[in-house]
């Protein structure tokens, strides 16, 4: 959009030992666009909004001032050839020298020109590293810009700090405009400097945390070639204990022998910690939980986790179905990060369960001890061994179960955000072999995949896809916990029909299923400037009674939601109904929590 003649007028009262008198203030920038000319404005002094008073001798220093910030927005914008002049009442104010100055001034006039914008003659930088990407306009017709030049230094400088050069810089930069062609010539020079090798962590600041388990911790490898990537991780180790509020990592001096300290400072979080959730759906009642942590207990990182979780409340005055009862958990962790690698996290989980299905009421108690191990900033594993007794009262009985197990999983997890993800993907696989004590074996599998797509200025319309599919191989139907078996239904599979309302009959028995399959979408839109967001989704869920699918069934549900953004995560209100299967036109669901349903 061309702008002929931009006037702005800002008016301020200014007392000088005397009345107040009113200033008039203008821009005049004839023939540039609407963005360069707020660019302009924003560089301004004098153009800023006061709520004080300025004195003559304020604004003078202002306009003096002027010059350098307009001319810089100009080269930012790519215009090496512009024309400034300041008048304050007439008078050049590079003319008005900064002391004994107009006692009183009523109007300021800022009058600017463009000229054309420039192109790159020469475009010379080196030397480079192998490898090194530089903006593809730096070339010779290019556009030329300030930011097109530091972006290129910059990122000349990052591909040597890649390759080992800690402390490459740039040694001399030479810049010639002829104005006449409107052509910068830009010549950069590297200096790349020596290669240098990580030395040691020294740290400070701290008060709990032993100095040698901050080091394990953090796995600084001594002797390596400098990298920053390195640097990132060993932060990322350090700020993914929870103990530290703060992490400030330093590069030191480099000795003779090319080897670099580096220094952290660190503050620790309060040590313990406690917080609560809650949500609510007219199928599953209203669920409660609670945790209390404390993050550094032996001064090694150490983290103990207790929580508890209440569910199912009130389910017999939400649905006038048969919906399952009370359900109830508690558990405790132990986990110390660092633990046979940098990167592998020992745990330690003890812990009981009741639940009050629909089709089954279960008990359990159970102990678990495993490895989390973190293989990139992407993707983390893990390996357990686990031990479960189960009393169990279904259709097949009451009995007795105790089962043990070596649970696997793998997850790679590219959200940006987990509660509110906008873009990319998560992904997660599990695979559980398990064996009772009268030796029924098999193996339970499932993966969830996880898709986000995003549209429009400022990602405010987003897609996202999700799907669900899992089987149980192997083992006596009636030694394998219905927990291990397979349901649809609810907030976590199909919105819109009853909790764990969909399963599978099973040598006569109506149980869970050995399969399933699980497909949602939203559509999610953001309210203009709003934390406010709606959104519109389907679900459907398939349960078989076999591991291959075979023996089963569809059911589906859709509806819309009001998210309303928060900074520990969007609230949800989504309301749904059966599109498939038992209530179809009938009933309608109503699901509260936090975070995006996935």
């Amino acid at each position: 959009m061309s702008v002929p003649n931009l006037l702005v007028r800002l008016a301020a009262a200014t007392f000088l030992a005397g009345p107040a008198f009113a200033q008039d203030i203008q821009l005049s920038a004839p023939g540039l666009d609407e963005d360069l000319t707020e660019s302009l404005r924003a560089a301004s002094l004098l153009l800023q909004p006061s709520e004080e008073s300025r004195t003559a001798q304020d604004l003078v220093a202002a306009a003096r001032a002027d010059y350098g910030r307009l001319v810089a927005a100009f080269y930012d914008a790519g215009y090496f050839a512009p024309i400034v002049r300041i008048d304050v009442d007439g008078r050049e104010a590079a003319r008005i020298p900064p002391f004994g100055g107009p006692r009183s001034i009523q109007r300021i006039t800022i009058r600017v020109e463009s000229g054309e914008p420039f192109r790159l003659g020469t475009a010379e930088i080196g030397p480079l590293s192998p490898g090194t990407e530089l903006p593809t306009e730096y070339r010779p017709g290019g556009a030329a810009s300030t930011p097109l030049l530091r972006d290129t230094a910059a990122a000349a400088i990052d591909a040597w700090r890649v390759a080992g050069h800690a402390f490459a810089e740039v040694s001399g930069q030479q810049s010639t405009a002829r104005p006449q062609q409107e052509i910068l010539d830009v010549r950069i020079r590297i200096e790349p400097g020596q290669v240098v090798r990580f030395g040691a962590l020294n740290a400070e600041g701290f008060e709990r945390m032993r100095p040698e388990r901050i080091a394990a911790i953090a796995g600084l490898p001594q002797g390596e070639t400098f990298s920053p990537e390195t640097l990132q991780r060993v932060e990322a180790r350090l700020q993914e204990t929870g103990v530290f509020s703060a992490i400030s990592l330093q590069e030191g001096d480099v000795g003779e022998d090319g080897v670099m300290n580096v220094n952290s400072v660190l503050v620790e979080s309060p040590l313990r910690r406690f917080g609560f959730g809650a949500e609510l759906s007219t199928d599953d009642g209203a669920s409660l939980s609670a945790y209390w942590l404390h993050r550094n207990l032996f001064g090694g990182a150490e983290r103990l986790r207790i929580e508890a979780e209440i569910g199912g409340i009130g389910t017999e005055e939400l649905s006038t179905e048969e919906i399952g009862g009370v359900d109830a958990s508690l558990g405790l962790r132990f986990s110390r990060p660092a633990t046979f690698t940098t990167d592998t996290t020992y745990y330690a989980e003890l812990g009981g369960e009741y639940l009050d299905e629909t089709a089954f009421s279960i008990t359990t108690f159970g102990g678990e001890i495993g490895v989390d191990h973190r293989f990139s900033t992407l993707l983390d594993g893990s390996v357990g061994l686990r031990i479960d007794y189960f009393d169990i009262d279904d259709d097949f009985g009451t009995r007795e179960v105790t089962l043990v197990t070596i649970p696997v999983s793998l997850t790679w997890d590219r959200r940006e955000d987990p509660l509110d993800a906008r873009e990319l993907f998560f992904i997660e696989a599990e695979a559980t072999p398990f064996i009772s004590i009268d030796g029924n074996a098999g193996a339970r599998a499932c993966v969830d995949g996880r898709y986000y797509l995003w549209f429009g200025e400022y990602r405010a319309t987003r897609f996202a896809a999700r799907g669900q599919a899992g089987s149980v191989f192997g083992g006596e139907i009636e030694e394998i916990p219905p927990s291990f078996l397979f349901f649809s239904g609810g907030a976590g599979t199909v919105r819109g029909q009853n909790f764990q309302s969909l399963g599978a009959v099973q040598n006569g028995v109506d149980t869970g299923g050995r399969s399933f399959l699980g497909l949602s979408g939203e559509y999610r839109q953001d309210i203009g400037d709003t934390n406010f967001g709606v959104v519109a989704f389907a679900d459907a869920g398939y349960v078989g009674a076999d591991a291959l699918g075979e023996g089963g069934d569809w059911q589906a549900g859709a509806g819309v939601g009001v998210r309303y953004d928060t900074p520990f995560g969007p609230i949800r209100v989504d309301v749904a109904t059966p599109v498939r299967g038992d209530g179809v036109g009938e009933d309608i669901f109503l699901y509260i929590g936090i975070g995006q349903s996935f």
